[in-house]
Parts: C-alpha cells; structure tokens; sequence
C-alpha cells in the first residue's frame, strides 16, 4: 500500500478494499466486476467511489485500462509493459509477458511520435474450445 501512498493517493478504508481487490488480480476485471467484490465488504459503497477511485489510479499511472470489451473497460493492475491474449468466446484474458517489437515505418508514422504499443492476439480458450 505504500506505494499508492508515494504517488498521493489518500488511502480510505474503500479505496483499500478496492485495491486489494486488483492486487495480484489477474481476470482484468471492469468496475462491475470490481464493485461486486468490494461491496460484499463494503454494502454502502457506491459505484461512484469504486469507479472514481479506477480513474485516479488509471491518471496516477499506478493502473492500466484496457478497451477490448466493446461493453465495458477493464482494467490490469499491471503497468509492466505486456500483451494479451483474449478469448472471443467468454472475453478470458492473459498477460503475454513475450517481447513483441513491431517497428513503424517513418512514411507511416503521419508526424506521430510513437510513445507505446499494446498487441492483441485473439482466438478460443481451451475451455470454450471443449465446449
């Protein structure tokens, strides 16, 4: 928890249940997700404070948010540079933690300065595959 304090988050008793919801959490789950958990915890939390506080750590860079679900964000409390591998079928996703470079070429660029990369694979998991 110390280093949500360093980067100056107040640290409310909500916010940690919030945060020890992400740590280590690797379903990437979306608020929805989130505020289910929490609240069994926390009954009188609102939405709001859950989502809220995914905004402040997203801002914080101490969060990832990830825009693959066409219904919903979810989010990766791993900030490490990575991938993912996503089920088409149930939406399940993995961290590939793999180097994958992929150089654009100047005539492409259109004047962007590129300041990261992010590579999806798509494709069915092996419990959907056994279906």
């Amino acid at each position: 928890m110390e280093r949500f304090r360093e980067i100056g988050l107040k640290l409310t008793p909500q916010r940690i249940a919030i945060l020890e919801c992400l740590e280590g959490n690797k379903t990437h789950p979306s608020a929805e997700d989130i505020f289910r958990s929490v609240s069994e915890k926390y009954p009188t939390m609102s939405f709001a404070t859950v989502y809220n506080t995914l905004l402040e750590l997203k801002k914080r860079g101490a969060l990832g948010e990830l825009t693959i679900d066409p219904d919903r964000k979810r989010y990766d409390p791993s900030v490490e540079p990575h991938n993912h591998l996503i089920c088409t079928s149930c939406k399940k996703v993995v961290d590939i933690t793999a180097d994958y470079r992929i150089e654009v070429p100047d005539e492409l660029r259109s004047g962007f300065e590129i300041t990261g990369s992010h590579i999806e694979f798509y494709g069915i998991c092996p419990a959907c595959r056994d279906m």
